[in-house]
């Protein structure tokens, strides 16, 4: 089991400075100019006097809205899509008069789409082993900090357990006749389920905190992990806006891929494609696939070595330079410094992050929490420890005063340069109790 002693999770800010270090490299402008021009190429089919068929209505719809917000989810868009375009490249789906290849025109035609089928079944291959490597990284990192004992080993069947569970959901409704899109709303599915039990982990409180953390072994820096590490505005955010555009672009490449085939093929009988069109398709296909490539290639390496947890001090050394919420004090020897909270609501949290600045003779400090009641009695929450840095939090279960005390009294001659943030975060009401509340 790996050690967690001193750790927290990766914060936004420390993520930023590290994907500072990796820039994605420019995504081709071919990508929207080829786009665009495709985009153009179904207007005008669908412009003619046949009418879009309802499928055809949809995917329309999708082409012209905003992709998915998130890195994983396109991830899973492209996929679908690469598998409807194939769907649409074999030959058996191909207009009739393309079947029987009649013509010079449609022979060579015919050889075109199956070149292209097997770029793309290709890269459907790497957007596959992308997101198990990823998944698997993810699943193994947490797994160094988990108990290697028969509770490690039973943790792993129950992942065995359920993804076999959820393979075979999804075999289910593909054998009985489920459409490639309705498969993919099953596997996105699943996987907001993973991430819900995630989260609902990250969140356990009394008893069942317990449990998790004391009989199953979970450390506490994986519940913080798990817990904030997908919220909208933690560390993922930066993941999104860094590498976000270049995906978001090759989402759009491959919808009106699909959309151009899907318009072509129905109409073929009567509109025959073109030689520019051709040719305007081939170069989209392969400037998708080969930039999707690039972009998993690039972002596996650079997901793949992404830390996920990182020291107190250097989470603190990020956000002194990202965060102006911290505050500087001296505390000279032999004297405390202290902060005092008044809390009104119990199943509040207070939360606390500090370390001794660099510079000073000796690096560490004295720190312990108490609480005082109504009647003045004083309870000791934290006790007495001596700390060079630390972050934690703990929730109240009654209100009144909560004093944070750094103690530098046992120092006889060196000041302590500290810095520090506190926070006491209200109980989060559920909508149904403050529904039941206000009535």
């Amino acid at each position: 089991m790996g050690s967690n002693r001193g750790l927290v999770p990766i914060t936004r800010a420390l993520l930023s400075s590290y994907y500072d270090k990796h820039p994605f490299p420019s995504i081709s402008d071919d990508v929207s100019t080829l786009s665009q021009q495709l985009h153009n190429l179904s207007n005008h089919l669908r412009n003619t006097s046949l009418p879009l068929l309802e499928g055809e209505r949809l995917l329309l719809k999708e082409v012209e809205s905003q992709p998915p917000h998130k890195i994983d989810e396109n991830m899973w868009k492209n996929r679908e899509q690469i598998e409807e375009i194939i769907f649409l490249l074999e030959s058996s789906h191909w207009p009739k008069s393309l079947k029987i290849q009649s013509t010079p025109e449609d022979i060579e035609l015919a050889r075109l789409l199956n070149r292209l089928k097997e770029k793309c079944e290709g890269t459907l291959k790497v957007v596959e082993s992308f997101q198990y490597k990823n998944s698997e990284n993810v699943f193994n990192t947490v797994m160094t900090y988990m108990p290697q004992d028969f509770r490690g080993a039973l943790i792993r069947k129950q992942r065995e357990r359920s993804e076999r569970n959820k393979k075979a959901e999804v075999d289910g409704l593909v054998n009985s006749g489920g459409t490639i899109g309705d498969k993919y709303a099953l596997l996105w599915q699943q996987q907001m389920e993973r991430r819900r039990q995630l989260a609902e982990l990250g969140c356990a409180r009394g008893v069942y905190k317990t449990v998790v953390k004391y009989l199953v072994g979970v450390p506490q820096v994986l519940l913080d992990f798990v817990r904030q590490i997908n919220d909208d505005h933690g560390p993922m955010e930066e993941q999104r806006q860094r590498y976000g555009p270049p995906m978001y672009a090759l989402t759009k490449m491959a919808l009106n891929i699909r959309l151009f085939i899907s318009l072509s093929w129905w109409r073929f009988e009567d509109i025959k494609l073109q030689k520019h069109q051709i040719s305007i398709l081939e170069k989209t296909v392969s400037i998708y696939t080969s930039e999707l490539e690039r972009f998993l290639d690039f972002t596996g390496e650079v997901f793949a070595n992404s830390p996920f947890f990182v020291t107190a001090e250097e989470a603190g050394a990020i956000e002194a330079i990202n965060n102006d919420d911290y505050k500087e004090a001296s505390v000279p020897a032999g004297t405390t410094h202290e902060v005092s909270l008044e809390v009104e609501s119990v199943n509040s949290y207070i939360a606390w992050d500090f370390s001794i600045t660099q510079g000073t003779m000796s690096m560490d400090i004295g720190f312990s929490i108490e609480y005082t009641n109504s009647s003045g009695h004083k309870t000791l929450i934290l006790p007495y420890r001596r700390y060079d840095s630390d972050q934690g939090n703990f929730c109240t279960i009654m209100a009144g005063n909560y004093k944070l005390i750094w103690d530098n009294s046992f120092s006889t001659f060196f000041k302590k340069a500290l810095r520090y943030k506190v926070d006491c975060i209200p109980p989060v009401v559920e909508p149904e109790a403050e529904e039941r509340r206000t009535i």
